[in-house]
Formats: structure tokens, C-alpha cells, sequence
């Protein structure tokens, strides 16, 4: 089983789209970049800057423990969500306290969502050097088990919901941590 910390694969700014067949997309996410690692009951929610996030979104380890495989790690974004729909980075910057009463209140007032995108290992394998569409695949596998009890798991705006988005990665690619993948942003 992966052990935390693990580097996540970051995005570069990019002019234009890649040229060719075989790409997938995925959205911009305006929320943190979080990788869920899961062994048994134990839920370890870590940074992009390789620190724990725990104690900033306690609301997300009850579901994701009853809702993520036993032992996986997945790659994703903690998001917030407005009450009409949009993505509110300002208040998931808010999250970021020293005070766990504050903590605490911002999380039963603004709760979060953690949007999935990868599946990094399952049941003790590794996966990070298998193609994408393979993570892909059984990354759909095992969260469409769940995805009944998800308040429309396709939508990352429904409150508590886990939504499945596509990784800007070549077809086949390997993924290598800490690489790049492109990413065309708004100008």
C-alpha cells in the first residue's frame, strides 16, 4: 500500500490545446488539491504541499471512509460549494484556521466535497505506473458502488457528493509523480 507523503502530478499553463486523438479533459477545479489515502477505518487527507488537511476538512473523513475501498489512494480536489452551485474558493481559503472551534463551525456551515480524478493504488497495488485508462476504469468501478447514496455523485455542486472527472493525460500515458500534465487555463 502507498504511504503518504506522495507527490501529486501538477498541472502546467499551456497556450493551446494538445494536438492529435487520444486526450482526455478535465475541469479546472476551483478548490485545494488533496490525495484521500485509505487503510482500513484510518482516512489521511493530504496537501499538494505533502501536509495534512485533516484537521481543515473533518466533515469529508466519515463519508469517504464508508464510501472509498477499504485500502486506495485517490488523487483529487476538495471543493466548497456555493448555495447556488458555484465553486467558492474564498470560502474553502477560510478552512485554513488556527481555531478548531472555527474549523468546526465553517465545516457544519460550508461543508466540502472531495472530487475524485485518479486512483492511485487498490488493495495494496500500485497503479501509478499503469495507464490512465486503466485507473480510470476501475476508479469508476469501485465509486459507482457507492455512487446510490452519493447526492448526484456526477456533480461535484451537490453537497457531499463525489464527482468523476477525466484527467488531461494522453491515452496510455504512464503517470509519474510530481510530472505535469497540460492543462489549457482561462485567459
Amino acid at each position: 500500500m502507498l504511504k503518504p507523503p506522495i507527490a501529486p502530478m501538477l498541472a502546467k499553463l499551456s497556450t493551446s490545446l494538445p494536438e492529435g486523438d487520444g486526450w482526455l479533459y478535465e475541469p479546472k477545479w476551483d478548490g485545494f488539491r488533496a490525495l484521500v489515502f485509505r487503510d482500513g477505518s484510518e482516512v489521511y487527507l493530504q496537501s499538494r504541499d505533502l501536509k495534512p488537511f485533516n484537521r481543515y476538512f473533518p466533515e469529508l473523513l466519515e463519508p469517504l471512509a464508508q464510501q472509498v475501498p477499504q485500502r486506495c489512494v485517490l488523487d483529487g480536489e476538495i471543493v466548497i460549494a456555493s448555495p447556488e452551485g458555484h465553486l467558492d474558493f474564498d470560502a474553502l481559503l477560510l478552512r485554513i484556521h488556527p481555531a478548531e472551534s472555527r474549523i468546526k463551525l465553517l465545516a457544519a456551515r460550508t461543508p466540502s466535497s472531495y472530487v475524485a480524478f485518479d486512483l492511485l493504488a487498490l488493495d495494496g497495488e500500485d497503479l501509478i505506473a499503469a495507464p490512465q485508462e486503466k485507473r480510470r476504469a476501475l476508479l469508476e468501478k469501485v465509486l459507482s458502488r457507492d455512487a446510490a447514496r452519493l447526492p448526484d455523485a456526477g456533480d461535484p455542486r451537490s453537497r457531499g457528493g463525489t464527482g468523476l472527472v477525466l484527467p488531461i493525460r494522453r491515452r496510455g500515458s504512464r503517470r509519474r509523480g510530481g510530472e505535469a500534465a497540460r492543462r489549457r487555463l482561462p485567459a
